[in-house]
């Protein structure tokens, strides 16, 4: 891996840790709508991707009709949730300061999400990146992850190349989508897809800490 010149980041389960949110989300949903709640290893599936496509993926062969109030009473239940006074979503131990580092360093930085543009933003503004970043992109901007327009969007924003764009994220679909624009696929191993799922992809490879991506990327 050349030094980078861009760093894009997924946000759920690579910087932040919202599996307990997604969870907590995902089951008042489902009792809202009648259902049963679908097990943790079938939510983490389709966590990266839109959010239409990932409670397709934890709840398969859902009728169209029944998707779609499931994927509003999901919203509902997501937004009640961090309209709660003082929410913040944790960031994982290390994350703040890898961000505040590769920025020193002079490392154009973006954003790659699965997250609406209204949690994108929630985020952002929580922790300030509003000026560390030079773009952000969610699934509203076009097709979500693992298509490259996403990507492709951030790579323009910073005149980057494939060559020096490295594409940071906990799933297969953030590899798949790195692999696709011919970028750099760095996967992580604290959020929501195992190790061998990300080597599966084709991850170039894979850190299993902040300290040791923060090594690789600013090396």
């Amino acid at each position: 891996m050349r030094r980078p010149k861009l760093v894009v980041f997924d946000i759920d389960g690579t910087l932040v840790d919202s599996r307990a949110l997604i969870l907590r989300a995902m089951r008042e949903a489902c009792a809202a709508c009648g259902l049963k709640a679908p097990a943790y290893e079938a939510v983490r599936r389709g966590i990266g991707l839109s959010l239409r496509e990932a409670v397709s993926e934890a709840m398969p062969g859902l009728e169209a009709d029944r998707l779609d109030h499931l994927e509003a009473a999901y919203r509902r239940a997501y937004q009640a949730m961090v309209a709660e006074p003082g929410f913040i979503e944790p960031l994982f131990p290390g994350a703040a300061e890898l961000v505040s580092g590769l920025s020193k360093a002079g490392v154009k930085l973006s954003l790659a999400t699965g997250k609406s543009r209204r949690g994108m933003e929630r985020v952002v503004a929580a922790q300030g990146w509003d000026v560390v970043l030079t773009s952000r992109h969610c699934a509203e901007d076009g097709p979500g992850k693992p298509d490259p327009a996403m990507l492709a969007a951030a790579m323009r924003a910073s005149s980057a190349s494939p060559e020096r764009t490295v594409m940071v994220g906990d799933t297969g679909h953030d590899v798949r989508m790195a692999l696709a624009c011919g970028a750099w696929a760095q996967a992580v191993t604290w959020g929501f897809h195992t190790a061998e799922e990300l080597a599966e992809a084709g991850a170039h490879h894979i850190a299993i800490s902040f300290e040791e991506l923060g090594a690789r990327l600013l090396d």
